[in-house]
């Protein structure tokens, strides 16, 4: 068993660097499949999710060599579009690889969405824009299949804003024939990072960062090199681990009009925050008053940032609610921080977090990649030694993310085959 084990800190200082964004990393990679050409990308995050992505595009033929600060995919001999079901199973967007190989390879067949466990993710806007391009789907049991001998471009309305279905069908209508129009579209950075990448290959893409995306179908796409955006909700999750502790922090390598709705709502907690151009200070003395916050699609408030803000709100001096309209159900942080005193009240669809609460050490467990770095956050103020597994799901989307807590002050370790009793132990120790 591993686990991940953190103390009560006093205050946090320094300085941290961000890492490529997961979310635009991987659908860049799913992306470089409609290449006929090599292409070379940097800042890509070194997390267990990018490891599946390399995985399933050496399992269909192409070729990964990593370099020490880049990435060269080489998709010219790609010969398959037959995604494992086990591979699928271990990467929730892995239906990137649909609007990826579909213009080439004419059948796809893949298993359903693994990831994050937070309640259904449905694929219903996927299926009515491929269809739209002229796709036909079979759905069996375990996978499905997804077959077009020709895409033809279309006039598609998503009835829902959706990054993932938006991203998908993008995908497929770079090779199709015509034009498409995306009506209701994804706004979200790692939207405008993937259409940048792509018109870099060659696709000739308008309107990326409004709700109206213009595709010109092309015959082909070639090589390019791209670096990824800075990952905001990494950013966001230091900046709040300042409010929960006091101190200060510089967050390098960021874009903060990424993380303008995120800012406002930590300076409406009593957080002091000054922008610059590619980063963002912040301070606190841990004196904190309770907000309101309501999720929903890019540019408001993202719902991969309730989980960790969740944590810095129990110590704030009022009550504050939190409506989540993205993933409803998405509050298993919640039972897991009620084992260490947090009395979150939770309703359908919300969750009431009454504020000044002191936290205490306990077991629990991570069940997603939010998840986790809540649970890390809420450590951080809590009496005693928390203890933490589900670490998997933390590794899928942090990058080192014990060293950079560490060099902050943290007391934090992974421990591994050791003792569950003996929190003593000194890291060498545990590896050893």
């Amino acid at each position: 068993m591993r686990w991940i084990e953190v103390e009560k800190s006093k205050s946090i200082n320094g300085n941290v660097s961000i890492s490529g964004s997961k979310n635009s990393s991987l659908p860049i990679l799913t992306a470089c499949c409609l290449s006929n050409e090599p292409v070379i990308l940097k800042n890509i995050p070194h997390i267990s999710d990018v490891k599946v992505i390399y995985d399933i595009i050496s399992n269909i033929g192409g070729t990964i060599c990593e370099e020490v600060d880049s990435v060269k995919i080489n998709p010219s001999q790609i010969h398959s579009a037959f995604i494992e079901q086990e591979m699928s199973s271990k990467y929730r967007a892995a239906y990137y690889f649909v609007g990826a190989l579909l213009a080439k390879q004419k059948k796809v067949s893949i298993g359903y969405p693994g990831g994050d466990d937070f309640g259904s993710r449905p694929i219903d806007q996927h299926v009515k824009g491929l269809e739209a391009l002229g796709a036909k789907f079979t759905f069996h049991k375990d996978f499905y299949v997804v077959e077009a001998e020709k895409l033809t471009g279309a006039d598609i309305y998503f009835d829902v804003i959706t990054c993932g279905a938006t991203i998908n069908v993008l995908l497929a209508s770079i090779l199709a024939e015509g034009r498409t129009v995306l009506r209701n579209a994804a706004r979200d950075p790692e939207v405008v990072d993937l259409a940048i990448f792509l018109n870099k290959m060659g696709a000739q893409i308008k309107g990326a960062g409004t709700d109206t995306l213009v595709i010109e179908g092309v015959k082909e796409l070639k090589g390019t090199e791209h670096s990824i955006i800075p990952d905001r909700l990494i950013a966001a999750s230091f900046l709040m681990s300042v409010g929960i502790t006091g101190g200060s922090i510089i967050v390098n390598n960021v874009i903060p009009e990424h993380l303008h709705n995120c800012i406002a709502k930590l300076q409406e907690a009593g957080m002091e925050i000054e922008e610059g151009d590619n980063y963002i200070k912040a301070f606190s003395d841990g004196n904190l008053n309770g907000v309101n916050i309501k999720t929903g699609m890019y540019p408001s408030f993202a719902t991969d940032l309730q989980q960790p803000i969740t944590s810095l709100l129990i110590g704030a001096n009022s009550h504050s609610t939190i409506v989540e309209n993205v993933y409803p159900n998405r509050f298993n942080h919640c039972v897991e921080l009620n084992k260490m005193g947090a009395d979150i009240i939770l309703r359908e669809g919300s969750a009431v977090i009454p504020g000044r609460r002191t936290l205490k050490g306990a077991w629990v467990h991570a069940s997603d990649v939010r998840a986790g770095i809540s649970l890390i956050l809420a450590a951080l103020g809590a009496e005693g030694v928390t203890k933490i597994t589900g670490v998997e799901h933390i590794e899928r989307g942090y990058e080192n993310i014990i060293d950079i807590f560490s060099s902050l002050g943290v007391s934090i370790r992974i421990c591994e085959n050791a003792d569950i009793t003996d929190t003593n132990l000194e890291i060498d120790e545990i590896y050893g």
